[in-house]
Protein backbone atom coordinates (compact mmCIF):
# COMPACT_ATOMS: atom_id res chain seq x y z
CA UNK A 1 0.00 0.00 0.00
CA UNK A 2 1.35 3.39 -1.03
CA UNK A 3 0.83 6.33 1.35
CA UNK A 4 0.27 9.71 -0.29
CA UNK A 5 2.08 12.54 1.51
CA UNK A 6 0.34 15.88 1.26
CA UNK A 7 2.77 18.78 1.19
CA UNK A 8 2.02 22.27 2.50
CA UNK A 9 1.09 24.76 -0.22
CA UNK A 10 2.99 27.55 1.52
CA UNK A 11 6.27 26.00 2.73
CA UNK A 12 6.22 22.57 0.96
CA UNK A 13 6.73 20.78 4.28
CA UNK A 14 5.57 17.14 4.40
CA UNK A 15 4.53 17.58 8.06
CA UNK A 16 0.79 17.99 7.57
CA UNK A 17 -2.17 16.64 9.52
CA UNK A 18 -5.86 16.36 8.70
CA UNK A 19 -7.83 19.31 10.07
CA UNK A 20 -11.48 18.54 9.32
CA UNK A 21 -13.59 18.92 6.19
CA UNK A 22 -15.03 21.94 4.41
CA UNK A 23 -17.95 21.32 2.03
CA UNK A 24 -16.97 17.67 1.82
CA UNK A 25 -13.31 18.41 0.97
CA UNK A 26 -10.50 17.37 3.30
CA UNK A 27 -8.61 20.23 4.95
CA UNK A 28 -5.00 19.94 6.13
CA UNK A 29 -2.84 21.92 8.54
CA UNK A 30 0.94 22.30 8.31
CA UNK A 31 2.78 21.62 11.57
CA UNK A 32 5.71 23.84 10.55
CA UNK A 33 4.06 27.07 9.40
CA UNK A 34 0.46 26.60 10.62
CA UNK A 35 -1.06 27.15 7.17
CA UNK A 36 -4.47 25.53 6.62
CA UNK A 37 -5.26 24.45 3.07
CA UNK A 38 -7.23 22.14 0.82
CA UNK A 39 -4.92 20.43 -1.68
CA UNK A 40 -7.54 19.97 -4.42
CA UNK A 41 -9.02 23.46 -4.25
CA UNK A 42 -8.08 25.85 -7.04
CA UNK A 43 -8.67 29.58 -6.58
CA UNK A 44 -9.62 31.99 -9.28
CA UNK A 45 -11.17 31.77 -12.70
CA UNK A 46 -9.74 30.19 -15.84
CA UNK A 47 -7.50 32.38 -17.98
CA UNK A 48 -10.07 32.18 -20.81
CA UNK A 49 -12.67 33.90 -18.61
CA UNK A 50 -10.23 36.68 -17.71
CA UNK A 51 -9.31 37.29 -21.36
CA UNK A 52 -12.98 37.30 -22.34
CA UNK A 53 -13.67 39.94 -19.68
CA UNK A 54 -10.80 42.10 -20.98
CA UNK A 55 -12.09 41.84 -24.57
CA UNK A 56 -15.59 42.82 -23.44
CA UNK A 57 -14.13 45.84 -21.63
CA UNK A 58 -12.22 46.87 -24.76
CA UNK A 59 -15.52 46.74 -26.67
CA UNK A 60 -16.94 49.28 -24.21
CA UNK A 61 -18.98 47.20 -21.75
CA UNK A 62 -19.10 48.30 -18.11
CA UNK A 63 -17.51 46.39 -15.23
CA UNK A 64 -20.94 45.52 -13.86
CA UNK A 65 -22.17 44.12 -17.19
CA UNK A 66 -18.99 42.08 -17.63
CA UNK A 67 -19.38 40.68 -14.11
CA UNK A 68 -22.94 39.58 -14.90
CA UNK A 69 -21.96 37.97 -18.21
CA UNK A 70 -19.00 36.07 -16.74
CA UNK A 71 -20.84 35.31 -13.46
CA UNK A 72 -17.98 36.72 -11.39
CA UNK A 73 -17.49 39.41 -8.78
CA UNK A 74 -17.38 43.03 -9.93
CA UNK A 75 -14.13 43.65 -8.04
CA UNK A 76 -12.48 40.62 -9.65
CA UNK A 77 -13.29 41.99 -13.12
CA UNK A 78 -11.85 45.38 -12.13
CA UNK A 79 -8.69 43.70 -10.81
CA UNK A 80 -8.22 41.64 -14.02
CA UNK A 81 -8.54 44.71 -16.24
CA UNK A 82 -6.28 46.83 -14.03
CA UNK A 83 -3.57 44.12 -14.01
CA UNK A 84 -3.84 43.78 -17.80
CA UNK A 85 -3.51 47.56 -18.24
CA UNK A 86 -0.51 47.81 -15.91
CA UNK A 87 1.21 44.98 -17.78
CA UNK A 88 0.55 46.18 -21.35
CA UNK A 89 0.11 49.96 -21.23
CA UNK A 90 2.93 52.17 -22.48
CA UNK A 91 2.64 55.76 -21.32
CA UNK A 92 3.39 58.18 -24.18
CA UNK A 93 6.16 60.71 -23.67
CA UNK A 94 5.08 64.34 -24.15
CA UNK A 95 6.52 66.00 -27.25
CA UNK A 96 6.73 69.45 -25.67
CA UNK A 97 7.49 70.93 -22.27
CA UNK A 98 4.62 70.83 -19.83
CA UNK A 99 4.03 73.45 -17.14
CA UNK A 100 2.19 72.44 -13.99
CA UNK A 101 0.10 75.12 -12.33
CA UNK A 102 -1.44 74.58 -8.90
CA UNK A 103 -4.76 76.33 -8.49
CA UNK A 104 -5.55 75.14 -4.98
CA UNK A 105 -5.29 78.55 -3.31
CA UNK A 106 -7.37 80.18 -6.04
CA UNK A 107 -10.07 77.54 -5.64
CA UNK A 108 -10.26 78.18 -1.92
CA UNK A 109 -10.38 81.96 -2.49
CA UNK A 110 -13.20 81.77 -5.03
CA UNK A 111 -15.25 79.19 -3.11
CA UNK A 112 -14.97 81.02 0.19
CA UNK A 113 -16.71 84.10 -1.22
CA UNK A 114 -20.46 84.46 -0.85
CA UNK A 115 -20.93 85.82 -4.36
CA UNK A 116 -19.25 84.81 -7.59
CA UNK A 117 -18.54 88.33 -8.90
CA UNK A 118 -15.72 90.64 -8.00
CA UNK A 119 -11.96 90.89 -8.34
CA UNK A 120 -10.05 87.78 -9.27
CA UNK A 121 -7.88 86.32 -12.00
CA UNK A 122 -9.51 84.27 -14.74
CA UNK A 123 -7.43 81.45 -16.11
CA UNK A 124 -8.26 79.98 -19.49
CA UNK A 125 -6.63 76.70 -20.47
CA UNK A 126 -6.52 76.00 -24.19
CA UNK A 127 -5.77 72.37 -25.15
CA UNK A 128 -2.87 72.14 -27.58
CA UNK A 129 -2.43 68.38 -27.88
CA UNK A 130 -4.97 66.15 -26.13
CA UNK A 131 -2.88 62.98 -26.47
CA UNK A 132 -0.06 64.42 -24.33
CA UNK A 133 -2.20 66.63 -22.12
CA UNK A 134 -0.51 69.87 -23.24
CA UNK A 135 -2.40 73.11 -22.64
CA UNK A 136 -1.71 76.80 -23.10
CA UNK A 137 -2.94 79.27 -20.52
CA UNK A 138 -4.01 82.88 -20.53
CA UNK A 139 -4.55 84.99 -17.45
CA UNK A 140 -6.95 87.91 -17.69
CA UNK A 141 -7.06 90.67 -15.07
CA UNK A 142 -10.23 92.74 -14.58
CA UNK A 143 -9.63 96.37 -13.54
CA UNK A 144 -12.78 98.43 -12.94
CA UNK A 145 -14.63 97.00 -15.93
CA UNK A 146 -11.58 97.05 -18.26
CA UNK A 147 -9.87 93.89 -19.40
CA UNK A 148 -6.14 93.84 -20.07
CA UNK A 149 -4.14 90.88 -21.37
Amino acid sequence: MKIKITRCKKCQSPKTVKAGKVNGNQRFKCKDCGCQFQPNRHHGRPEKTKRFAIILYLFGLSFRTIAKLTKTDLHAVYRWIREFAEEHYEKPEPKSKAVIVELDEMWHFIHSKKNSVGYGKLIAAIPVNLSTGSVEGEIMIHLDGFTSD
